[in-house]
């Protein structure tokens, strides 16, 4: 991969809007594709996002903002998606200028509903680009913090580890530290995982459990995961990286975790229809839970916190009850 490729990211959430506030520290030119002409409107004129992270502002001579996705990708070296799991396939539906000469780099932190499979996994199969033209940008960061420039690190996952340090460098600043790896499949899965395991920690939150047992869980939530990843893909990983741990201690405790937030909703007595009303904003976790639960159907990998937050919202059992019956199988 050439240090010069031009990247421009697909989305205008808050993650997006970080990703792209990021990459103009680095880039002379930034592409950003906004299906909302209205959204794609104001930050050309008035220089900010006015529905996610408002306060960050853009030099709009260093970003080629369209709501045509084609002109966008087609200008592009490097594709950063970054719209969340469930709009992927309506986003790239009006897509008709081919990836086959360009990199794809995921910042979804979800898998696609319907089909079962993660983004590498869906942009392989469905648009024939190669593992080895995919690549991952995961990490305990969230958008809010790289807003107020607080130290975050990220982690620029590849199967080439030359081609994850030329993109840690595009996303590289005094406030964002960059590592690299080439665990595409287990970042990946890590990924979606943590945000079922912050609904957990979300839920029993809500239900009044306090910091003893939270911990208890949390700890048990990494175990399930390690235990999932050696299971389905076995690799020389260290799960106790930020990539992986990091990641998951972050989306469990912070207070910018939509799926803690979600969770939390859910344990005081939320319906899931009124708590996805009240956020609005997606918890990628409530989509990663059914998701899980059928990819596990053939897996058949014990995880039995993954299997609680699927009982509560989709088979509607009771938080309480639930909770309760996994307190006797943690440790």
């Amino acid at each position: 991969m050439d240090k010069s490729a031009r990247v421009a990211v697909i989305g205008y959430g808050s993650w997006a809007t970080a990703l792209v506030k990021m990459l103009l520290e680095n880039e002379p030119i930034v592409g950003w594709h906004i299906r909302n002409p209205e959204v794609a409107d104001h930050i050309c004129e008035y220089d900010s996002n006015p529905k996610y992270l408002s306060s960050v502002h853009f030099d709009v001579d260093k970003l080629k903002v369209s709501t045509d996705i084609n002109e966008i990708v087609e200008w592009a070296d490097i594709v950063v998606l970054a719209t969340p799991s469930a709009f992927l396939e309506k986003t790239l539906a009006d897509l008709t200028v081919l990836l086959t000469d360009k990199f794809v780099l995921s910042a979804i932190k979800g898998i696609i509903p319907d089909c079962y499979l993660t983004v590498a996994e869906y942009i392989n199969e469905h648009y024939g680009l190669p593992f080895d033209r995919i690549g991952i940008i995961t990490g305990p960061c969230h958008a809010e913090e790289v807003a107020l420039e607080r130290l975050s690190y990220l982690n620029l996952i590849s199967k080439s580890e030359e081609n994850a340090r030329v993109l840690a460098a595009k996303f590289s600043t005094p406030y964002i530290n960059t590592n690299v790896a080439t665990d595409i499949y287990g970042t990946e899965y890590a990924a979606v995982l943590k945000n079922i395991y912050a609904i957990a920690v979300g839920i029993c939150h809500g239900l009044g459990y306090g910091d003893n047992f939270l911990s208890v869980l949390i700890a048990n939530a990494a175990g399930e995961m390690n235990h999932f990843l050696d299971t389905t893909y076995p690799s020389e990983r260290d799960t106790t990286t930020s990539a992986y741990l990091g990641d998951l201690l972050v989306t469990s405790y912070s207070q910018f975790s939509r799926n803690r937030s979600f969770g939390m909703m859910i344990g005081k007595g939320y319906s899931v229809k009124s708590a996805q009303i009240e956020m609005n904003m997606i918890a990628e976790g409530y989509y990663a839970s059914y998701c899980i639960a059928q990819i596990n159907k053939t897996k058949k990998v014990v995880m039995p916190i993954a299997d609680t937050v699927y009982k509560i919202l989709y088979e509607r059992c009771s938080a309480a009850a639930q909770i309760k019956a996994l307190t006797a199988k943690l440790r």
